[in-house]
């Protein structure tokens, strides 16, 4: 007579190998979320007409190497520099964590590389001396924080090394249109938003809310993609209309 024998297996072991499968899990995505790329949502206009309030951004990380501003969460560690550093292209746009509070992420573009000499006069950017091209590209609506909207020029500009992008100007004479020019040192950028009138960057000093230059150490990713989008000035709206607040065309569209 045959007998036949079953393996049992403790109930604790299989918990503990569920623990052990889901911890993996985690750090699989804390991994990858902390070294490949990170998702990032845009709530304010600094940046349109390129990036819209509501955008949700992918910033890729090891574009530009690694430093204590890549982690996906904020801890006190000593700075220690970048490790396989590359520094940005003239033109890219960069998610940064600001230097006046680390918990918060910001997106510029990169306009001054170190050693070069930036200069706003009479509206226009000046690159070691040589205007950025400007060209009229017909009247944008630029929206604010609220959902109210407000008609800007919009022009083409087109940076040294060939890089173009569209820029808002809602008015001549801003506060930002004239500014001394300044040198970017070593291990730092010049970086602007592209809605020109409405963006506390570079040109603003640091103690007075804006970025100054800013150290490369800070630099998350390159913002290569918007992922989805979505009208925020849904919000007011009855519920059952939310999902008519989603930009279909500007998903998975790529950051220029």
């Amino acid at each position: 007579m045959s007998t036949n024998n079953e393996t049992v297996t403790p109930k604790t072991s299989t918990w503990r190998g569920q623990v052990m499968q889901l911890a993996a899990i985690v750090a699989a995505v804390f991994l990858a979320k902390g070294a490949l790329a990170e998702p990032f949502y845009v709530p304010s206009g600094s940046m349109e007409p390129t990036l819209q309030i509501g955008d949700a951004l992918l910033a890729t990380k090891f574009a530009y190497g690694y430093s204590t501003a890549s982690l996906p969460i904020q801890i006190n560690l000593p700075e220690t520099g970048r490790v396989f550093g590359e520094t940005p292209k003239r033109g890219d746009v960069v998610v940064f964590r600001w230097p006046g509070d680390r918990s918060q992420a910001w997106v510029k573009r990169v306009v001054g590389l170190p050693g070069d000499r930036i200069q706003i006069r009479q509206g226009q950017l000046f690159i070691n001396d040589h205007a950025a091209e400007l060209k009229p590209d017909g009247i944008g609506e630029v929206e604010d924080d609220n959902g109210a909207l407000e008609p800007a020029h919009r022009y083409v500009e087109t940076l040294p090394g060939g890089v173009s992008h569209e820029i808002f100007k809602m008015r001549d004479n801003g506060r930002f249109d004239n500014t001394p020019e300044v040198t970017v040192p070593p291990g730092h950028l010049f970086v602007m938003g592209d809605n020109r009138d409405n963006s506390a960057d570079s040109r603003v000093p640091l103690r007075e809310g804006g970025v100054g230059m800013l150290p490369m150490d800070d630099l998350v990713g390159r913002a290569d993609a918007v992922v989805g989008s979505w009208d925020l000035g849904m919000r007011s709206q009855p519920v059952y209309t939310w999902l008519s607040g989603f930009r279909l065309s500007r998903f998975f569209t790529a950051v220029r």
